[in-house]
């Protein structure tokens, strides 16, 4: 039997003046009154385009959102608000409307050495509003949203100026962009570049569009247009615009065909494993405040006694630690996926009958949590080198696959060095047989048996061999197949006294990175605690590090 280890197991006075520090400033174009003068403000470019977010703790994130599709997210920490701020061309002694749609603990809106308005606590967007009048020779306006420290991550949304643009007199438009093409394609995405715009007071950026509506913004020549459909054609155009608003003409039309794939945009999973078996579990929120982290993989989902889904076999689905848990992450703006399985205990797998039996067990989880996506966890002899029941979790996975619209599937298993042993090869060939339409197949590269293993290149290897299975089984090209990929490391020392290092791990998440795939996890965060040679132990890592230093790092996973 595998060891537990391996088993996956201030607020502050003086709020309103201490916000107005300075902070770095980003120039936006005008725009005729009643339009928005804010470049970007809602974010639906998919990036912090047109803001700038002090210590590189403003991203965009999909949800929660107030309209649209994407939102502004500010990491506040113990020593810093996440201040993200623009700055506008206005006109003097003229009346403005700043407003945005926010969400958190104290959220400031406000105008840099002007007028702001806050709110104390939201956990649902609410709307704030700060009206403000130019000074006489005022031609430029700071505008801002932060937090406070220590609260958490706070939202903004559809954040608006309205008023008449500024800026010098000028009617003159840029010139066109000129020689736009494509770059670089995924199934969901394209790349694009073209050559600069002139014109008499400055080019500010540019806007992206598809059809008649824009779907990206740059303050340079190049841009990537994400949340696209596989094996979809699209025209694209660029346009210019300056410092008073003047738009170019369109530029020439680029159509693009994206790849061939299944994986929606989107799907992209930085998600640690949580054990709160044992192992000291730590605070999720408090590893989420000081790392960033949104997903956890949550363990283990276990059988109670039959085709009974519980916690470890033993805490109930709902009323204990683990949903209050799960609400602490989703009230900080993350979320779950919860582990099915593991190399040890009572699993499901063997103890639900069929397929529609073990579906059913699933749903229950499904259901508890409304969730987004499940993991199955199929390792040892009674799950994973057992096909009767490999082909039982990949019909009960095809089953709540498609009573649940939009749920993710992901399969989690052991490699060699190489990539998929027989019985992984077996996995993924009936996966195919049985049209299970997994969304991830997850590997766990550790464990190899050899204390001086190279962890990063066996990492490599090993979802290089996966990736080579995939093409092969499915006819996927090579960025479809990462698509389709996921790494499950071991921080520090391992079962077979393998190392992981702090370097190992951030070399394997920037190769993952650069390879688009889709899902990066590590066992566990309980581990995340340096205890330099501790050897392998259920709290700390076994080798020198920071506290969350592998789940910091596995934050920068993008995809």
């Amino acid at each position: 039997m595998r060891t537990p280890i391996r088993t996956r197991a201030r607020l502050a006075c003086g709020l309103g003046t201490a916000l107005l520090a300075a902070a770095a400033v980003l120039t936006s174009p005008g725009a005729a009154f009643g339009a928005n003068l804010l470049t970007n403000g809602d974010l639906e470019s998919g990036t912090t385009a047109g803001w700038s977010c002090a210590g590189g703790l403003g991203s965009v994130v999909g949800s929660p959102v107030h309209g649209g599709g994407k939102a502004l997210a500010g990491a506040t920490s113990a020593s810093d608000t996440a201040k993200c701020t623009q700055t506008v061309a206005v006109q003097p002694n003229t009346a403005y409307t700043l407003s945005a749609w926010v969400r958190g603990s104290y959220v400031y809106l406000g105008v840099t050495g002007g007028a702001s308005t806050w709110t104390t606590s939201s956990g649902a967007y609410s709307k704030l509003t700060v009206s403000f009048t130019t000074g006489a020779s005022q031609t430029s306006a700071e505008v801002y949203l932060n937090g406070w420290y220590g609260q958490g991550t706070y939202y903004a949304d559809d954040i608006a100026l309205d008023g008449p643009g500024g800026g010098p007199a000028d009617t003159q438009a840029p010139t066109a962009p000129g020689g736009l093409t494509s770059t670089a394609k995924t199934s969901t995405s394209a790349s694009l570049s073209w050559t600069a715009s002139t014109d008499n007071i400055g080019v500010t950026g540019y806007d992206v569009y598809q059809g008649g509506s824009k779907v990206a913004t740059s303050a340079t020549t190049s841009a990537t247009v994400s949340g696209l459909t596989p094996s979809t054609a699209y025209a694209f155009t660029v346009r210019a615009r300056d410092l008073a608003g003047n738009t170019s003409p369109v530029s020439n039309t680029v159509n693009v065909t994206t790849e061939n794939g299944t994986v929606p945009a989107g799907f992209k999973q930085a998600a640690p494993y949580l054990y709160l078996g044992w192992g000291n579990p730590p605070s999720a929120t408090a590893v989420m405040n000081a790392t960033g982290a949104k997903w956890f993989t949550m363990a283990f989902i276990l059988s109670s006694g039959g085709c009974n889904p519980s916690w470890d076999g033993q805490r109930p689905l709902t009323g204990g630690v683990d949903q209050s848990t799960i609400a602490s992450i989703r009230a900080a703006g993350g979320d779950i996926v919860p582990s099915i399985g593991g190399w040890q205990g009572n699993k499901l797998g063997p103890n639900c009958s069929t397929p529609e039996a073990l579906a059913g067990a699933y749903q229950q989880v499904i259901n508890a949590y409304g969730l987004k996506a499940i993991d199955v966890d199929i390792e040892n002899t009674d799950e994973f080198e057992n096909a009767v029941v490999q082909d039982r979790i990949l019909g009960a996975l095809k089953i709540v696959k498609q009573n649940n619209p939009g749920l993710k599937t992901i399969l989690t298993f052991g490699t060699s060095t190489t990539g998929p042993t027989s019985w992984g090869n077996r996995l993924i060939e009936q996966a195919k047989v049985l049209n299970a339409d997994i969304d991830v197949f997850t590997i766990m590269p550790f464990d190899f048996g050899n204390a001086s293993t190279d962890m990063y290149a066996s990492t490599v290897s090993a979802t290089e061999g996966l990736k080579a299975k995939l093409k092969s089984t499915f006819g996927w090209n090579d960025a479809t197949a990462y698509a389709h990929i996921g790494i499950s490391g071991m921080n520090g020392v391992s079962d077979t006294q393998e190392t992981t290092t702090v370097q190992n791990w951030t070399d394997i998440r920037n190769w993952a990175n650069s390879h688009h795939i889709a899902r990066l996890a590590f066992w566990s965060v309980n581990r995340d605690r340096g205890c330099p040679g501790g050897g392998l132990q259920e709290t700390c890592s076994g080798i020198a590090q920071s506290d969350w230093q592998f789940t910091s790092i596995t934050t920068g996973f993008t995809g």
